[in-house]
């Protein structure tokens, strides 16, 4: 993500502190900040009076949520990273450094705006046959952000940190989209437990059901219509009406998220490759770099620091 109303060098001008050094900008029932760390630090807190979006810009932060796991979650770029009102965390820089800082950013949301645009949502869309209406259900939410909404956060810090005109406006709509995709994709994860437990609710969870558990096979449109009781425009139209692709790039992106744990688990890139249903190296790296933005050996060499690359 680039910031060149802020550049790197002028915040480290202005900086007061070497670790999670803060600029905060204020917008409409909105607050961004961006962070730069400078120095390697362990164990620095966090907490969410409100909800808070957080994206990693550049380098490394472990999280630590409280869970059982006791080494922690890695947030890397092209990441999100959801904290409900009251939240708290805390966060490992293992890797920051004066010539390379940490820097991610924050954006705190109001109460009040989460829930205008939820009853909004649940005025305009529904979920077939499920039990979901728009409320946002306070949890910590870790994912991988897709390419529009890696887009949507650089217009953000851009419209954020710069004098336009309609500055108040463009900024009221930006942050208004960021809690429809936050919305958006806690209801794709309502869907896809749905999948998982109750895969006969209706046709998308079927399909959902079957890609899921038949990953590494070739995309079979009929048998998914077949699955879902529906004509091939009817599923596409469904499908992307609910998860917000075609059932070929969920594929796609299921298959990618899956090689990226096979990195973490240690697998080689060819191993990945090939465990999840690509059939082309060249490819999967291609793809694997769109996705995640970084190569699948830089990735993996983010996990492990001598690893092999092939």
């Amino acid at each position: 993500m680039q910031t060149e109303k802020l550049p790197l060098s002028k915040r480290r001008e202005n900086r007061q502190l070497l670790i999670e050094n803060k600029l905060t900008f204020l917008g409409p029932e909105s607050e961004l900040s961006i962070y730069d760390t400078y120095r390697v630090a362990s164990r620095v807190g966090l907490d969410a009076p409100q909800l808070m979006y957080c994206g990693m810009v550049k380098g490394k932060k472990i999280m630590h949520d409280g869970s059982q796991n006791e080494q922690g979650q890695i947030f890397l770029p092209h990441e999100s990273y959801v904290m409900p009102p009251g939240g708290y965390v805390e966060i490992d820089f293992p890797d920051a450094n004066e010539a390379q800082p940490t820097t991610c950013l924050t954006l705190e949301l109001t109460k009040d705006r989460l829930e205008a645009i939820s009853e909004r949502m649940r005025d305009i869309t529904t979920l077939d046959n499920i039990d979901h209406d728009w409320q946002y259900q306070p949890q910590i939410i870790h994912t991988h952000h897709t390419t529009d909404t890696q887009q949507l956060l650089e217009r953000l810090v851009s419209l954020f940190t710069q004098n336009h005109p309609d500055k108040e406006m463009m900024m009221d709509l930006s942050v208004s989209e960021l809690i429809i995709r936050l919305l958006r994709e806690q209801g794709r994860d309502v869907l896809l437990s749905y999948s998982r437990y109750a895969p006969d609710t209706n046709g998308i969870t079927a399909v959902i059901h079957y890609l899921e558990n038949n990953i590494a096979k070739p995309l079979d449109i009929e048998l998914l219509c077949r699955c879902a009781c529906m004509s091939r425009s009817k599923l596409y139209i469904e499908f992307k009406k609910q998860l917000g692709c075609s059932p070929s790039e969920y594929l796609h992106q299921q298959r990618l998220k899956l090689a990226a744990e096979r990195l973490q688990l240690g697998k080689t890139i060819t191993e990945a490759c090939y465990d999840v249903g690509f059939k082309d190296l060249s490819h999967f790296s291609r793809r694997f770099t769109q996705f995640f933005n970084c190569s699948p050996s830089q990735y993996r060499t983010k996990y492990f620091t001598d690893a092999p690359s092939n």
